[in-house]
C-alpha cells in the first residue's frame, strides 16, 4: 500500500515539474514593457529577464542625472510587471500545493 502511495506521488511530482518546464518556456515568450518618464524611458523584456529593447528620447541625453534616475524607475516598473505576469502564469500550477502567499516558484 505504502509502495502504491510513493508511485503516485512521485508520479504527481513528475507532472508539476513538467508543468513548470512549460510555464517556464511560456514565460520565455512573454514581453512586458517597463518605462518612465511619461515613456520617454522604455525598456522591453522576457518574463525571463531577458532584456530585448532600450528606447530613450533624444532629450533625456543631455541629463545624466536624470536618466539615470529614469533608468532606475523603468527598471522597477519592469520587474513589477514581470512579477505580476509571472505569478499569473504560475498561480495554475500551486493552485493545488498549499504555498504559503507570496511564496514563488521556482524557489
Amino acid at each position: 500500500m505504502m509502495k502504491g502511495g510513493l508511485a503516485g506521488l512521485m508520479k504527481q511530482a513528475q507532472k508539476v515539474q513538467d508543468n513548470l518546464r512549460r510555464a517556464q518556456d511560456t514565460l520565455a515568450q512573454i514581453e512586458v514593457e517597463g518605462s518612465a518618464g511619461a515613456g520617454a524611458l522604455k525598456i522591453r523584456s522576457t518574463c525571463t529577464h531577458e532584456v530585448r529593447q532600450v528606447s530613450i528620447q533624444e532629450s533625456l541625453m543631455g541629463d545624466r542625472e536624470m536618466l539615470e534616475d529614469l533608468l532606475l524607475v523603468a527598471l522597477k516598473d519592469l520587474q513589477r510587471k514581470i512579477d505580476e505576469v509571472s505569478q499569473q502564469h504560475m498561480s495554475g500550477l500551486t493552485g493545488g500545493m498549499g504555498l504559503p502567499p507570496g511564496m514563488k516558484l521556482p524557489f
